[in-house]
């Protein structure tokens, strides 16, 4: 995944396609930079309550102990579903993501139960879902993606999260029903190719994989993790030459980020083996 947040689906998308590309491409870890962020609303939320909630939430980003405190408090005091989220988001800045999850999930299961609130419970099903990605666990990850997929099964981001997760249960075939789904929901997403073409490598499908990631790229001539999967499927071609250009551009494109670091990897890698 991630404080966590997705009230604004392009903005989380430069972060968490980053991370979840990353995961597909090789396992790394999930950065908590993903989860930055806040629900937009909650259910009877007055202006001073939604105030409250805004300042517990930048506290988690660089203080996670004081917004940890801050909500417990506020929570004592009825602080209801905006207190318990600051206080989940704030447990995985501490890095306690089961019980972050499992807070997350607790939250949705009863703002589930009303009708104007199922959406948000999507949102914090799905969060919960990320969560358990840090913590490692894909088979929780699953279980709250399709809890949130069982709200909102159209919700495109929400897919695209739940395929990685399958993805981290090794789950290929499932994860590309879910980008399937996810390419015809939002067609002409190079985001969403580079996945699937990750997904299509895992299963050995190298041309369907490249057919992917070329139209990305094509969409998206700066799409650094494009570059970043073009350049392993090269490699495993055996075009040594083609693979390190394209991850010469992905650390060009992607200074400082974990795609330039992957890229630079595989470039050392590769120079090993040829010397």
């Amino acid at each position: 995944m991630t404080p966590l947040g997705r009230n604004k689906a392009t903005a989380r998308r430069g972060a968490a396609v980053l991370a979840l590309a990353l995961l597909l491409l090789g396992g790394a870890p999930f950065p908590a930079s993903a989860q930055q962020g806040q629900i937009q609303s909650f259910p009877e939320q007055n202006l001073e309550e939604a105030k409250q909630y805004a300042a517990c939430m930048v506290l988690t980003k660089d203080h996670p102990q004081d917004a940890y405190d801050s909500a417990g408090a506020w929570l004592a005091k009825n602080g209801g579903p905006p207190a318990q989220h600051c206080q989940a988001v704030a447990l995985v800045g501490l890095g306690r993501y089961t019980e972050a999850a499992q807070m997350l999930q607790t939250v949705a299961g009863e703002l589930a139960k009303t009708d104007s609130s199922r959406t948000l419970a999507a949102q914090l099903y799905d969060q919960a879902g990320q969560v358990w990605l840090l913590e490692g666990d894909a088979a929780q990850a699953v279980a709250a993606s399709n809890a949130a997929l069982g709200i909102a099964p159209n919700d495109v981001e929400m897919v695209i999260d739940r395929a990685v997760a399958l993805g981290a249960a090794e789950r290929w075939w499932d994860a590309l029903d879910d980008l399937n789904h996810a390419n015809e929901l939002a067609p002409k997403r190079a985001d969403i190719l580079v996945l699937r073409a990750s997904a299509y490598r895992y299963v050995n499908s190298t041309e369907l994989a490249l057919a992917d990631v070329n139209q990305a790229l094509t969409l998206d001539p700066k799409n650094a993790e494009g570059y970043l999967e073009r350049g392993i499927l090269k490699d495993a071609a055996g075009d040594k030459n083609g693979a390190r250009t394209d991850w010469v551009q992905a650390a060009q494109l992607a200074p400082n980020t974990p795609t330039a670091e992957a890229a630079q990897g595989r470039i050392e890698k590769l120079d090993l083996k040829t010397e």
